[in-house]
């Protein structure tokens, strides 16, 4: 087991752009555990929460529910605010049911009052594959939902709430993705986990295929000016890069060295200003350790100039999220405009 890896470039300001917290049967991870991990040596300035399905309320209409996850994570953001050190859910993302048509604007709305301040935007989970193992069966999907009449008027409520959409989805659904960035030209939407990239199942005998057509449907994406992606999610099962089932801890130089081709041809693609580093914890945690992460994170971005590098981990996430207001003056001064 490694221990005690250093901190590389431990002055670096990021902006964590996505991260959880969550009680379930297997993981129990809240503020205090998340927090144990943000201060392990990284200059973590602020985070993004990210709904997971936590914290519902128990009582009222169903559609209503999920406003019980952004309380939480306001109260949360509420007392980071009032403390020194890293801002725990500065921005957050909640869940609405975007298949309730234009009836789903009174939970938005719902939302951002929750929020105080914080509420910034939508996940509402597209991953679809015929292949149930791919599925997460407490999202229900299906292959055409983006396309639905009532998911898009649902969608076009979103700017003009001043709101973005988190997207997670399986690549081989990015050209759907594409469609609806193209019918909402003025509507913000981050791609999560680098395009859902997929390692195991019929993809796990096929890793170059895999990729050649996951880079196609990237490049083709970001033509989408409105698009951007976040870097990382890669620890997941469903990458198929098998770190979850290792016994020892990964070094930050195996992690660089798996996930280059991935995020290296995102910012490639997409460029740096249009793309933030991400931890995705704890979903990414049974791979390697947060320091870690972030560690390989920094090694892939070695080539970049001093600009790039402050937008990947910093500027781009603070733009996008609106942060930069929030956060203190001087690290307003880091964000990449």
């Amino acid at each position: 087991m490694i221990v005690g890896e250093p901190v590389l470039d431990p002055d670096q300001p990021i902006i964590d752009a996505h991260h959880h917290l969550y009680i379930r049967p297997a993981i129990r991870y809240l503020p205090e555990d998340f927090l144990s991990d943000v201060q392990g040596g990284h200059n973590i300035r602020a985070t993004v929460f990210v709904q997971a399905r936590g914290f519902y309320r128990e009582q009222g209409p169903e559609i209503y529910q999920p406003i019980g996850e952004t309380e939480f994570a306001a109260d949360v953001a509420e007392k980071c605010e009032m403390a020194a050190g890293p801002k725990l859910c500065a921005a957050i993302v909640g869940y609405a049911d975007l298949t309730l048509g234009e009836a789903v604007r009174p939970v938005l709305e719902a939302h951002m009052t929750a929020g105080k301040g914080h509420f910034r935007g939508i996940r509402h989970i597209l991953a679809w594959d015929a292949d149930p193992r791919f599925l997460n069966p407490a999202y229900p999907t299906s292959e055409d939902m983006m396309a639905t009449t009532a998911f898009k008027r649902a969608f076009a409520q979103l700017d003009t709430l001043g709101l973005s959409f988190d997207a997670w989805l399986l690549f081989p659904q990015i050209p759907r993705l594409m469609a609806l960035a193209r019918r909402f030209p003025e509507t913000q939407i981050v791609l999560n986990h680098c395009g859902g990239v997929l390692g195991i199942g019929r993809y796990a005998d096929s890793r170059q295929e895999t990729f050649e057509l996951w880079r196609k449907n990237m490049a083709e994406l970001a033509s989408c000016p409105n698009v951007c992606v976040k870097l990382g999610g890669l620890g997941m099962a469903l990458s198929g890069l098998g770190f979850d089932r290792s016994l020892r801890e990964t070094s930050s130089e195996e992690l660089a060295s798996a996930w280059r081709p991935w995020i290296q041809t995102c910012i490639e693609l997409f460029g740096a200003k249009r793309c933030m580093f991400e931890s995705n914890f704890p979903a990414d945690k049974p791979s390697y350790s947060y320091r870690n992460g972030w560690n390989a994170m920094k090694i892939l971005a070695r080539g970049l100039s001093t600009t790039e590098r402050h937008a990947a981990f910093y500027g781009s996430a603070a733009q996008f999220y609106r942060l930069d207001q929030q956060l203190d003056a001087d690290f307003r001064n880091t964000v990449v405009e």
